[in-house]
């Protein structure tokens, strides 16, 4: 016979009502994964604690609408689980790296490989999930649900649904115009509330995403073809374009760096541009809208697959177009290009791949070419450079130039000297490799050769509290902002394309951009098209005039 002073397991389970369940966890949610929502409430609501307290009182009730609306009847623990996780995944990466998870970063991250995202997946950040994410979520299966009828839990929805949005509102009204200021102004407040803010980016992304698939690519620079110095050129031409990676200017000697990063590039005949300003703050942004005919302020990722780009009019021109990837793919760049976008391995040199490949691996398949070309050729190399958090692994050993070095991702556990000098050796390294290639195509004498280097955004090692990159371009502190651009042309590439390199150095410390590459590269290479503009070539008030 059963005890009956000893219940069974299921009657030791809690027994909560869905909207109890659901305002537990909504409550959750806010009070503990939001610290950087906090911190910027306090911080904007600084002397105003009641009027802060009131406006997380509206934040809650939002909450709590969000989350009465989707966790319904039979999907409300999956859909609790599902935010609960995510909640403590996004938590880590906005309270412990200062990341800001909006649509551009759910684009990075969707876009992104294995090999990259893998550097991410620390100790930390699963012992962070686990106890943010998991266990809560273990909790919210474990209690029992107080079913009522279908009639009456529809109704219950209704009603808090209503009882939300009038406490939402109701808070809000209380003094809509301290609040409608602070919103407008400080968009990160609501932008760090976890889970709402990745969950409303993850839905911009997708309806991006939709919007793409009905796109038609509109023709660029049909009319382009090689102007009277290219068309005259005895030899054929070669052009690198080096698209960096993660490369800051504050970092770099040849702008002002007051540690020696560019110990190789000083002793090359280059131009370098100190005042140089990105398009974006990350690889799924700038890349392409670098390569773009649009300038930042036009350009939109429908926009720019919207449009032929670079690779595509130089391809009209009669180039031979390449692109060699030792990162996270073209980013549909090179969607068009005779030649599939080629991802370099460790067949084309294992001693540089370990297992990841350094950029050094491009090197000898860059010589290969630069020996066999028989036409106009442009060659991207797109870099792995100074990609975050793993800094150590970008570059070899040898050449550890400033330490201790951070040797590892977990970049809160290292001091910021050392987050500083992993980061700078990869600059040292990028610095030894952009000399390789100069010495390589300068050494060959089938071609004539030159090089464009510019990376494609900038990184935060610590400063302010943020790490790597990705801040919304808005908030976006000048270390993701500001990049490095080179330019180096051979002597026999002046004088073939009657450009004025003294013309060029001149006017190297006014400002620029990636605004400027589409129409600088043609202008440089001398490719006649209505698609250049003349106002963003750099080459364009440095060239002779033709004969």
């Amino acid at each position: 016979m059963t005890d009956p002073t000893q219940a069974s397991p299921a009657a030791r389970r809690p027994e909560l009502s869905p909207f109890v369940l659901n305002a537990l966890v909504a409550t959750y949610m806010l009070a503990i994964c939001n610290t950087t929502f906090w911190g910027h409430l306090f911080r904007i609501f600084e002397g105003r604690t009641l009027t802060a307290l009131v406006f997380s009182g509206a934040v809650w009730a939002l909450m709590l609408l969000v989350v009465s609306v989707l966790a319904v009847r039979r999907a409300q623990k999956p859909v609790l689980v599902a935010m609960l996780i995510t909640a403590g995944v996004t938590s880590y990466y906005v309270d412990v790296l200062g990341v800001v998870v909006d649509r551009d970063m759910i684009q990075n991250a969707m876009t992104t490989t294995f090999a990259e995202s893998k550097h991410l997946i620390t100790l930390h950040f699963l012992t962070h999930v686990f106890l943010y994410g998991v266990i809560p979520s273990i909790l919210v299966l474990w209690v029992r649900i107080r079913r009522a009828s279908v009639v009456r839990g529809l109704f219950g929805v209704g009603l808090v649904t209503a009882l939300s949005v009038a406490l939402l509102v109701g808070l809000l009204f209380t003094n809509m115009k301290a609040y409608s200021t602070v919103l407008r102004g400080n968009k990160e407040l609501l932008g760090s509330v976890q889970p709402l803010a990745p969950m409303g980016a993850a839905l911009r992304y997708a309806k991006m995403m939709f919007k793409s698939t009905q796109i038609v690519v509109e023709p660029t620079g049909l009319d382009a073809k090689p102007g009277p110095f290219l068309a005259k050129a005895d030899k054929p031409i070669l052009m690198v374009i080096v698209a960096g990676e993660t490369g800051r200017a504050q970092d770099w000697s040849l702008g002002g760096y007051a540690r020696e990063t560019n110990a190789e590039l000083k002793k090359r005949d280059i131009v370098y541009y100190p005042n140089a300003t990105s398009c974006g703050t990350a690889t799924a942004t700038s890349l392409p809208c670098m390569f773009s005919p649009l300038t930042r302020a036009e350009y939109s990722y429908e926009g720019g697959l919207s449009h032929e780009n670079l690779l595509d009019v130089l391809t009209h021109a009669g180039f031979d177009v390449e692109w060699w990837d030792n990162n996270t793919g073209d980013k549909n760049i090179g969607d068009r290009l005779q030649v599939r976008p080629r991802k370099m391995k460790a067949e084309d040199g294992a001693e540089f791949c370990f297992p990841e490949c350094i950029d050094a691996v491009f090197l000898k398949s860059l010589q290969d070419k630069a020996d066999t070309i028989t036409r106009n050729t442009v060659i991207v190399l797109h870099q792995i450079g100074s990609h975050g958090p793993s800094y150590w692994l970008r570059y070899p050993p040898e050449r550890e130039l400033f330490k201790p070095a951070c040797q590892t991702p977990e970049l809160t556990n290292c001091s910021s000297e050392e987050i500083v000098n992993a980061y700078d050796n990869t600059i040292a390294y990028t610095d030894w490799f952009l000399a390789q290639v100069i010495d390589q195509l300068d050494a060959s004498d089938r071609v004539i050769p030159a090089m464009y280097y510019v990376s494609d955004h900038g990184e935060s090692l610590g400063e302010g509290g943020l790490y790597l990159h990705g801040t919304p371009y808005f908030m976006a502190p000048d270390y993701q902002t500001r990049v490095p651009m080179v330019l180096w042309m051979s002597q026999r590439f002046r004088d073939s394309l009657a450009l004025d390199q003294g013309c060029l150095a001149k006017a190297a410390d006014a400002p620029v951009s990636h605004d400027n590459m589409f129409s600088t590269v043609l202008g440089m290479l001398d490719v006649t098209t209505t698609a250049r503009d003349e106002t963003l070539d750099l080459a364009a008030p440095c060239r002779a005039v033709a004969g």
